[in-house]
């Protein structure tokens, strides 16, 4: 029995012992195959998160540079103001090289571009697309984004506006502006910065621009549409004022003419340009109050006359001061026959004390009378009358504005 034993507990010979070990071995092949896969899934899964991470913190990023931009880009109304601020609202939320805002021209049924950032802006806009040409088009023509990652080779690539400009695009991602479900148009942006790709996320940040820029291009054209209208209104008010006096004929859309292009040759801002307009507009309303006998004499006013002619001034103001939303133009009504040396009216004002406003509807108001026949006096010819107003620089008129008015003219802009 106990040698039986002994012999079941002898030891295995070397075969067995290298079968095992090699069975053994395999398992531990397996187990570090299946442990490595179980790691590089892991590296996979972390790499994974820290993109996400990332792309979280770039999504956070977007998101406050778009509250950022919807606020600078509806702080104003004027439409060419929000044109422009929109299409730098996209470049600089999708990190693009350029971006252009093209506008559907509803006569036609064609897009233009309104604005395209870049130094090939003025060649760019030249160019008019077809409803469904090019990649802009074929966005307006569907209404839905669109991300093109090869420009092109893609069918859709409108290569004409690159040739002519000089320009290389490579990538482009484009969004419908809409405006109560129409497509009013579309924006671009054009070339992501650092030779990225534009992601589907960047579709779904751009789109929530674009719906943004529709609401302030619809309140700024509503808001042209207003002013257009009271524009207008004003402009019959003073054509009825002007019809009382048969020899005034023209002459307000003349002071008006005159004094945009003084204000364009100071680079006035949109609501200075805006106040001038309605200024030299309404510049002599308060004529309503001046008698028919005086308003239509042919001859020369006597002193009583002149006096209440003087009057028509105050008078504008008066009228005008009771519309608060035009206080910024009374100085325009008021003061336009002040003169640098403190001899105008109606308070004989001073250079110093004499509004902007008022100085250029003189300069512009003088100048349409000194060139209007009248029934006591010739018109003077335009050198004459430039002659004149040039004379009169530091007594009368402000010699800056005067020589803005001239080269105006010399320009070719009047």
């Amino acid at each position: 029995m106990a040698t039986s034993e002994r012999r079941s507990k002898a030891p295995r010979n070397s075969e067995e012992e290298i079968r095992d070990y090699k069975k053994k071995l395999s398992e531990v092949n397996r187990r570090a195959s299946r442990l490595d896969r179980s790691l590089k899934q892991k590296e996979r899964e972390i790499r994974g998160l820290k993109k996400a991470i990332e792309r979280s913190h770039e999504w956070e990023k977007q998101l406050l540079t778009l509250s950022v931009l919807s606020r600078i880009l509806n702080s104003t109304l004027e439409h060419r103001t929000v044109r422009r601020r929109a299409m730098q609202a996209a470049t600089e939320l999708m990190k693009a090289e350029v971006g252009s805002l093209l506008l559907i021209d509803e006569e036609t049924n064609r897009l233009y571009f309104e604005v395209a950032l870049g130094d090939k802006e003025e060649t760019v806009k030249t160019f008019h697309l077809e409803m469904g040409e090019g990649i802009a088009g074929w966005v307006a023509k569907h209404g839905e984004p669109l991300i093109v990652h090869d420009a092109k080779n893609d069918p859709r690539f409108f290569s004409e506006v690159d040739k002519k400009s000089n320009f290389i695009t490579r990538n482009v991602v484009c969004v419908p502006v809409k405006v109560k479900e129409k497509t009013i148009g579309v924006l671009e942006a054009i070339n992501k910065l650092g030779g990225e790709a534009f992601l589907k996320e960047d579709v779904t940040i751009f789109q929530s621009l674009a719906d943004q820029v529709a609401v302030a291009l619809d309140n700024a054209r509503l808001l042209a549409e207003i002013e257009g209208l009271f524009f207008q209104t004003a402009e019959s008010l003073a054509d009825a004022i002007e019809k009382r006096d048969p020899y005034t004929g023209g002459h307000t859309k003349r002071v008006t003419t005159y004094s945009l292009a003084i204000g364009e040759q100071l680079n006035l801002e949109p609501d200075e340009m805006r106040l001038l307009k309605l200024a030299a507009i309404l510049h002599d309303i308060g004529k309503i109050g001046v008698e028919d006998r005086i308003l239509r004499k042919t001859d020369k006013l006597n002193e009583e006359e002149y006096d209440q002619m003087k009057q028509h001034t105050l008078m504008g103001a008066e009228i005008i001061g009771h519309i608060k939303q035009l206080h910024g133009i009374i100085p325009g009504l008021k003061y336009h026959h002040e003169k640098l040396d403190g001899k105008g009216y109606p308070e004989g004002l001073a250079n110093g004390y004499i509004p902007l406003i008022a100085k250029i509807v003189a300069v512009a108001d003088t100048f349409d009378a000194m060139t209007s026949d009248r029934p006591y006096r010739k018109a003077l010819l335009r050198e004459e009358a430039f002659h004149e107003l040039q004379r009169c620089c530091g007594t009368q008129f402000d010699k800056g504005l005067v020589d803005a008015f001239i080269k105006a003219f010399g320009m070719g802009k009047i």
